[in-house]
């Protein structure tokens, strides 16, 4: 597995990998004749080593920095970065049957993903170098966590950029189908091979438990695809909205809280903006509020439409809250980062005339860890707001 092929990066690209970052871009090497999805050795043009990484020979995104040692890449080298991973999660997550194994980038691993649905897992390998290694990666999983299934998860459009096919396959063991797992203490539905991303949004699981603990009175949540909030909120508020624009997703909200015996939640699909609009023009009033949009912001070029959406959200959700009332947003774009975001939110306030407090500023679960060197691994951002 192992590789002596060598690639010269430039000064700019040494620079990156000095400063942490793992991604070096196609302009910045000097000369590489490796096959797509080998792992090489990187060097400048003095020739001093600076680590080995997965190549790619089609993505903007040519090199993916594994290590900057001089290590062995091979069988040992991946279980022993899994084990980590995992000793991580022993220590991070609890009271949930779902949570992410494997980060990607964030745990060491760049380009791979492992969620676990209870007994199954679903592994995605979304680069030319960790799709090379996905079987030995299933391998290593079923040595270490023994699923009685693992799925290949590999449907994302991302893919195409690295030249390679969109395709969700069975790896081990039987087809998971429809499963229910437990997180925060409720009962959820889930579908390895269909639902969103892996199956579900994990990455606001803790923010789903601190969302129960805050709500009160009457609550509305928006975006709810399969519910999650809106259970959560359920617990503590007399009744809830909840809303999507997708009626599939609102069939499996209703599957929820049937699930759960939950039976103060209305469920509606529609458009939230056109809903947020009309309920604010009737003076609608709510105790508690969750925004938990999709990436409005997908590359840099949405920025500013994304920018005037996450606006919108947030000025109608505080003009329609009760003196006290809680707002909890949240955006997972990427390209919209903390600061721009709080910024969005400071403006939606001034506007909406509403004075606010920050009682929370959170991030995603800790079973996703991210990287200080690499703001990429960092994108959801998540704000608990009270209206004074």
């Amino acid at each position: 597995m192992t590789s002596d092929q060598r690639v010269t990066i430039s000064k700019r690209a040494t620079e990156r990998v000095k400063a942490g970052h793992l991604w070096i871009y196609r302009s910045d090497i000097i000369d590489c004749q490796a096959e797509g999805g080998l792992v090489v050795s990187l060097y400048d043009n003095k020739d001093k080593f600076y680590g080995k990484a997965f190549y790619s020979n089609k993505s903007q995104i040519a090199l993916r920095l594994i290590t900057t040692q001089n290590d062995k890449i091979d069988r040992d080298f991946w279980q022993n970065r899994i084990k980590i991973a995992l000793d991580l999660r022993q220590k991070v997550v609890s009271d949930t049957e779902v949570c992410r194994l494997i980060n990607s980038e964030g745990d060491g691993f760049p380009s791979v993903i492992v969620d676990r649905y209870k007994d199954v897992l679903s592994l995605q390998t979304l680069s030319q170098g960790s799709d090379k290694i996905k079987m030995l990666i299933a391998e290593i999983l079923i040595k270490l966590v023994n699923p009685v299934s693992i799925i290949e998860r590999n449907d994302g459009k991302v893919r195409e950029l690295e030249g390679l096919p969109r395709q969700n396959l069975i790896l081990k063991g039987p087809d998971p189908d429809e499963i229910i797992c437990a997180e925060n203490g409720l009962k959820f539905y889930f579908h390895p091979l269909s639902g969103q991303k892996t199956g579900a949004f994990l990455d606001q699981r803790e923010n789903r438990m601190w969302a129960r603990n805050y709500s009160f009175g009457s609550g509305l949540d928006c975006f709810c695809y399969s519910g999650g909030f809106a259970l959560n909120m359920a617990q503590n508020c007399c009744q809830v909205e909840a809303l999507d624009i997708s009626k599939d997703a609102i069939d499996l909200s209703k599957k929820n809280a049937l699930l759960n015996g939950i039976e103060n939640i209305l469920f509606e699909a529609d458009n939230v903006f056109d809903r947020l609009k009309l309920y604010d023009s009737q003076k609608k009033k709510f105790d508690t509020i969750v925004l938990d949009p999709p990436a409005f912001a997908k590359s840099r070029s949405h920025v500013q439409a994304a920018v005037r959406g996450y606006k919108e959200i947030n000025f109608r959700a505080l003009r329609m809250l009760n003196p006290g009332g809680i707002l909890i947003t949240a955006s997972c774009s990427q390209h919209i980062d903390e600061f721009a975001f709080l910024n969005i939110l400071t403006r939606a306030a001034s506007d909406a005339g509403r004075k606010v407090q920050v009682i929370q500023k959170r991030t995603q679960s800790q079973d996703h860890p991210f990287l200080l060197s690499m703001p990429e691994t960092y994108y959801l951002k998540c704000v608990f707001l009270r209206v004074l």
